[in-house]
């Protein structure tokens, strides 16, 4: 299991760079995960998120975070960071942020965990969220797949 995450995470690693290159930070992405059981096969978890615009700006965007592979296990409340880059030509404009997100997803926990998110997508699909989330949770869960993310 050990060797799958590192795969993967050398994966994700290895898409970072290319994929930011070309886009234009706006801000940052803090969420608050609500805790909950993986369903062996996939997982949906609420959201509350407060988007700190580069220019001083907030927005508070709800939503929710879904995974399809393995999820096995049980958490507790989540705090997940993005960096937010603008990937498209379009200006960044209030609520932009609003869409759906799809990339890949991997974390581990046992009492304390990381997890390490990678999602593109929005207004227009021009907006991408870091390819390295910093998340922080607590409970016993071992997550990797596909995740899809709602912003409202």
């Amino acid at each position: 299991m050990r060797i799958l995450l590192t795969a993967i995470a050398l994966f994700l690693f290895s898409l970072a760079p290319a994929a930011a290159d070309d886009a234009v930070q706006v801000g940052r992405l803090s969420c608050a995960v609500e805790g909950g059981i993986g369903l062996i096969i996939g997982s949906s978890k609420d959201m509350t998120c407060t988007f700190h615009s580069d220019n001083g700006g907030t927005e508070t965007y709800t939503g929710n975070i879904k995974k399809l592979g393995l999820d096995i296990g049980v958490t507790g409340r989540t705090r997940i960071e993005w960096i937010v880059f603008n990937a498209g030509n379009a200006p960044y404009a209030h609520g932009a942020l609003s869409g759906t997100y799809v990339g890949a997803s991997g974390e581990a926990t046992l009492g304390l965990g990381v997890g390490a998110n990678w999602l593109v997508g929005g207004s227009r699909d021009s907006f991408m969220l870091q390819p390295w989330s910093v998340q922080g949770q607590t409970g016993v869960n071992l997550s990797v797949g596909f995740a899809g993310l709602t912003l409202n």
